[in-house]
């Protein structure tokens, strides 16, 4: 292998019959390197301007701007941009592709925050993509894709999911924010999730965008048998996805349920400064309900998360209101509230209050956003920023899945509702638990109030509707000030609101109880994405160890 950084050329495969006795002459140290097809790899300048433009393509596929397609132009130009054979060098380019992707995606991290979080978060997710860009140069010195050019396609996708679920797992839980497939909600992409989960999504994505490049370099070099086969593979990936069937008719019945967005009266950090004031906005929502329906028309009302600035279970006078206004609508509600241990620390739960009887079930957020909603190495991270003690009170991880049982007496049973909350809506794994222990429908109650007119409540949503689509399950997100929506068990956004409104929204979901593929796969498609980019980068290592060796002894 080269000792200088050296664009990729085409090249003999190894074990090749000699070339000239010219090219014979060439110093070792200074060949290009054999590995990867077509003409010379772009310049570093090229390549950078690639990597940035990659990154800011990306950044566009997701809401607001929505234009799915360029996530597939994004990924392929990094593709593009990362030809030439050092790992250094490339690592460098993948960091400059996270970097202009992730800081205007977590913008509202800043919103809600200061600078200093922002970047240290932003930068974080970014070191993934440089881990990527250095993988793939390891990963591309197998002599199986230089051979075959057409089998970088897959091999790039697939290190691309095991990065993305590899950063949705460490640090601290993970962080699965501005995961391909999170931008693919309008697109026929998505209904891969429906298969295999968000892995899926992301493959097929990161696929597509890999094999325009390799179609536009063949033509380009004008082998326009590989181009057409390119083309093809692309088209056959974009028409599969349209036969993969997704089913949105009720099962066992349906659930006829109102969600109230309360609204706050102030955006921002202060918004639950005054007490009881979010707690009364979705007290007069769940009353302006009776607007649409008659009293006992639903089964339940949903509130979102902190729907409740106070603890009903402590707190008598909130748990009479709370009464008062399920008694009147003649239904129980999903109350959001926080809870506060005598041993310290607090509980983000949803209560189902009963009216009549109080709370009958309970489920309590498992996975705390670290840094959002508790502070790991609180010590240390305070050397940097201040900020961290806006956090006065850690939030404590619940335990169990994210399930509340519905009783529905027009049914005659109790329906198992999906209950993740909040950020919760990114893990894969706690989704598919949700349904697994019998979820026939998923409720995502979230707080999007100290983030501003940023689009992480609409990044939000896009999530949701994905996990509509892999699950097979009607899905309603609440939020204290929106954007809430109604989503079918296809994806297809029924019904959405506004930020910053006091909205309600009716819906009669229907409830399903098949398990799909994607479900029932649960972890695999991660764990297998984690044992091909094992295999590709160690082959990677092997083949380039050996070529120095041939060049040593030339």
């Amino acid at each position: 292998m080269p000792t200088h950084d050296e664009p990729i050329h085409d090249m003999p495969a190894p074990h090749a019959p000699a070339a000239t006795a010219s090219a014979s002459r060439t110093p070792a140290s200074r060949t290009p390197t054999t590995h990867g097809p077509g003409r010379p790899g772009p310049s570093r300048g090229l390549s950078l301007l690639l990597a940035v433009a990659g990154g800011f393509a990306t950044y566009l596929a997701f809401p607001d701007t929505g234009w799915w397609q360029l996530a597939i132009v994004g990924t392929g130009l990094l593709f593009a941009a990362l030809r030439r054979d050092t790992p250094g060098w490339n690592a460098l380019l993948g960091l400059a592709y996270g970097l202009t992707f992730f800081l205007p995606h977590l913008w509202w991290s800043r919103v809600a925050t200061d600078v200093v979080p922002w970047l240290a978060l932003s930068v974080l997710q970014a070191v993934f993509l440089a881990v990527l860009g250095a993988a793939w140069t390891w990963a591309r010195r197998t002599r199986v894709l230089h051979r075959h050019p057409l089998v970088q396609g897959p091999a790039w996708a697939v290190l691309w999911v095991a990065v993305e679920q590899l950063r949705s797992c460490v640090p601290f839980g993970g962080f699965p924010w501005g995961k391909l497939a999170f931008s693919q909600a309008d697109s026929p992409l998505a209904a891969y999730a429906h298969l295999a989960g968000t892995p899926a999504v992301g493959f097929a994505v990161a696929l597509a965008g890999a094999l325009v490049v390799l179609g536009a370099l063949a033509l380009l070099d004008r082998q326009l048998v590989r181009a057409g086969v390119t083309i093809g593979v692309v088209a056959a990936v974009g028409v599969g996805s349209l036969l993969v069937p997704l089913d949105t008719r009720a099962q066992s019945g349906t659930l006829r349920v109102g969600a109230v967005q309360g609204n706050v009266s102030e955006p921002g950090l202060e918004s639950f400064a005054n007490r009881g004031e979010v707690l009364d906005n979705h007290l007069d929502g769940t009353r302006a309900l009776l607007r649409q329906v008659d009293p006992g028309d639903l089964d339940v009302v949903l509130w979102p998360e902190n729907g409740s600035d106070l603890d009903p279970q402590t707190t008598p006078d909130v748990a009479a209101a709370i009464d008062d206004a399920a008694t009147a609508v003649g239904a129980p509600i999903l109350v959001g509230a926080q809870e506060f241990p005598e041993t310290g620390g607090r509980y983000n739960v949803l209560l189902l209050w009963e009216p009549g009887v109080g709370v009958v079930d309970r489920y309590a957020k498992q996975h705390p956003a670290p840094f959002g909603e508790y502070i790991p190495i609180r010590g240390f991270v305070r050397h940097f920023s201040a900020e961290v003690d806006r956090i006065t009170t850690d939030m404590l991880p619940g335990v169990g899945v994210a399930t509340i049982d519905l009783p529905v007496d027009r049914l005659g049973r109790d329906v198992p509702l999906g209950t993740v909350i909040c950020f919760e809506v990114a893990y894969d794994e706690l989704i598919h638990a949700s349904v697994r222990a019998g979820a026939e429908v998923l409720v995502v109650p979230t707080n999007n109030a100290s983030f501003g007119m940023t689009a992480e409540s609409t990044q939000q949503l896009a999530m949701s509707r994905l996990r509509a689509i892999e699950t097979g399950r009607a899905t309603v997100q609440v939020s204290t000030v929106g954007v809430s929506g109604v989503i079918a068990p296809n994806g297809a956004l029924l019904e959405s609101t506004d930020l910053y409104t006091a909205e309600q929204m009716v819906a009669d979901l229907p409830l399903r109880t098949d398990l799909t593929p994607a479900v029932r796969a649960g972890a695999w498609p991660q764990r297998v994405a984690w044992a091909l980019a094992a295999l590709l980068v160690a082959a990677g290592f092997v083949s380039g160890i050996r070529e120095r060796r041939r060049s040593a002894e030339a």
